[in-house]
């Protein structure tokens, strides 16, 4: 498309919103549009990772006789000059898109169905919205997609945390595991997986939803924002960990074998960062060193790999198992050291 061109739609409202509907080329929507998946490395965009497998499905399906879709939902991105809407009357309207106005569109909801027809010329219908900003186009993307089949809670939590007017009071779990990724002294730093993309090559160890859901499970046992902020209980979460993978170098490097800072291991340790919060005489002095002096005296007991006494838990439902037979390994250690005492 190396000339400027025009688009005829009809013009009306989406409820509260103005709204384009029409008709064009697959291709020319392709050549039009992106999807602002997640990045993870950035924080930029909100939408999930790009499926192959869903796209390659749409294009063979779309190009069967009898095919057809709902419309694509885009978004015109504000521009100065790139495009621009002339309201003809009686519902009408012209898209006026110049020669260099290149991707102008985020493909809202349209990704996968658009990702593979780069070069197919079947006609398909579309919805565009006229100039929302990135936080409104993901509202409406979260409203579509909340239920959908496949989207990743922990990116629906991201989305949470960026349209949220008070995290902290709001969704306190959400906001210390979100500081728990984002903190570069964390050892969780970029490394709960938000469901986005990833350019940093680093393995992802636990779902930013289980970590969230863990915290909680240590806000409600330790009743901490009774008496503390949200940013104490941030700073006492993050020295248990920093503390947990200084006591555990091998459990917590070697993924594969260990179950420390997978799903289970998650939930179980921070049932017992909730156990040791509630022993400590004074929260004001739990710190790393703390928690690292607590770790030491059992936590070499414990057997962290996928092989062993945690073999075939799984889940919310093997955490009370789990947290029950790392609880029996610290009061046996606690009784030899008071024996040999």
């Amino acid at each position: 498309m190396s000339d400027a061109f025009s688009i005829f739609c009809s013009i009306g409202s989406s409820a509260g919103r103005i709204v384009l509907l029409g008709f064009a080329p697959a291709k020319v929507l392709h050549a039009l549009s992106f999807p602002d998946v997640l990045n993870e490395d950035t924080g930029t965009g909100y939408q999930r990772r790009f499926n192959s497998q869903h796209s390659q499905d749409f294009r063979r399906y779309i190009r069967q006789p009898g095919a057809s879709t709902i419309p694509l939902t885009l978004n015109l991105r504000p521009s100065a000059n790139a495009w621009s809407v002339c309201d003809k009357g009686n519902g009408q309207a012209e898209l006026k898109i110049s020669a260099d106005a290149g991707k102008i569109m985020a493909q809202v909801d349209c990704q996968h169905r658009l990702g593979f027809l780069g070069e197919v010329d079947l006609s398909l219908p579309f919805m565009c919205y006229i100039g929302l900003s990135v936080e409104e186009e993901m509202e409406v993307f979260r409203t579509i997609n909340s239920k959908a089949k496949g989207l990743s809670t922990s990116l629906l939590d991201f989305h949470d945390a960026h349209l949220a007017g008070d995290l902290a009071n709001d969704r306190p779990e959400l906001f210390i595991a979100l500081h728990l990724n984002n903190d570069p002294e964390s050892p969780w730093y970029r490394q709960l997986d938000l469901g986005g993309t990833s350019t940093s090559g680093m393995t992802r160890r636990a779902s930013l939803r289980t970590m969230q859901k863990a915290i909680k499970r240590f806000l409600t046992a330790t009743k901490i924002l009774k008496t503390k902020s949200t940013e104490r209980a941030a700073q006492i979460v993050l020295s248990f960990w920093k503390a947990v993978s200084e006591v555990l170098p091998e459990e917590w490097a070697n993924t594969r074998k260990h179950i420390l800072n997978k799903g289970l291991g998650v939930y179980a340790m921070m049932d017992i960062a909730a156990d040791l919060y509630r022993e400590a005489p004074d929260d004001s002095g739990l710190d790393r060193i703390s928690f690292v002096n607590a770790l030491t005296d059992f936590a070499h007991q414990v057997d962290w790999t996928t092989k062993g006494k945690l073999y075939g838990l799984g889940g919310e439902g093997g955490v009370r198992p789990a947290v029950d037979y790392i609880r029996d390994v610290r009061k046996r250690a606690h009784l030899k050291v008071v024996s040999n005492g």
